[in-house]
């Protein structure tokens, strides 16, 4: 009984000095956490998306703060996001251009032709390994959402084999950006109106027989727009946004309907 006693007396008296020693340390190495973190991870929202380049909201409000990124950064917070960031720090906020996403694609299943019936994994890179995916065109959207999965702010839907992007919910992280097999996907600014729904590098033949809606660089809305500000790239109209007044002049005269407005 004697030694039980002596060992439940040793072991608590142990416990006890331990338990001081690591309260003494704690606090001897206890470090003030800047109450600026938790301000900014608020305006955040903790979607922990990645679009800024850190692996999560803290991560990138500890950036803030030591100055090794800026407030606007942060493509979720946005302009207003930035300038409530820019107020805790007392710094001035440096104004950017709000993006959002756009599918360069208009080429849904009723629009486009096929080269076969996919019956595989719903995964548009699993598919694209298949011959490039079941679409004829290689440009195209593959249409089975793995997009979808991986926005955290269910900006994106299907129609009819085809992403689409609701702007609203949309916060431009990019995250659809990067997944996308066939780089679909672009961020563009806010205020762009219209806009080339196509992605396609093939020539204008080949593009009348596989896909009703596609760019064939027949280069009318270039000759259309009074602002000159369309070219022809890789057999694709492209607009230069800065000069772009959004008039409507390519849209009207394309005899495709690739060039859309918002």
């Amino acid at each position: 009984m004697f030694n039980i006693l002596m060992a439940i007396i040793v072991l608590g008296g142990l416990g006890a000095i331990f338990g001081v020693v690591i309260s003494i340390v704690s606090k001897l190495f206890h470090v003030e956490e800047d109450p600026r973190l938790n301000q900014i991870k608020d305006i955040l929202g903790g979607g922990n998306c990645g679009g800024c380049g850190y692996a999560g909201c803290a991560d990138f409000a500890a950036g803030v703060i030591s100055g090794k990124t800026s407030p606007g950064a942060c493509p979720v917070g946005g302009i207003e996001g930035a300038a409530k960031i820019a107020e805790i720090l007392g710094i001035e906020a440096e104004v950017g251009t709000a993006l959002v996403a756009k599918v360069k694609c208009s080429g849904n299943r009723a629009r486009t032709k096929t080269k076969y019936i996919y019956e595989g994994v719903d995964d548009c890179i699993s598919a694209t390994a298949l011959a490039g995916g079941d679409k004829i065109c290689a440009y195209s959207c593959i249409g089975l959402g793995t997009c979808i999965s991986k926005c955290d702010f269910g900006a994106i839907f299907m129609d009819d084999g085809l992403a689409r992007i609701d702007k609203e919910k949309c916060t431009a992280c990019g995250a659809c950006v990067k997944i996308c097999p066939k780089n679909v996907i672009e961020l563009v600014p806010k205020r762009t109106a219209a806009f080339v729904s196509c992605n396609s590098k093939n020539k204008g033949p080949i593009v009348r027989q596989i896909c009703e809606v596609g760019c064939i660089a027949c280069g009318i809305c270039v000759k259309a727009c009074p602002e000159n500000v369309i070219t022809l790239e890789n057999n694709l109209a492209k607009i230069h946004r800065d000069g772009c007044t959004n008039c409507g002049a390519c849209i009207e005269k394309c005899p495709m309907n690739t060039i859309v407005m918002d």
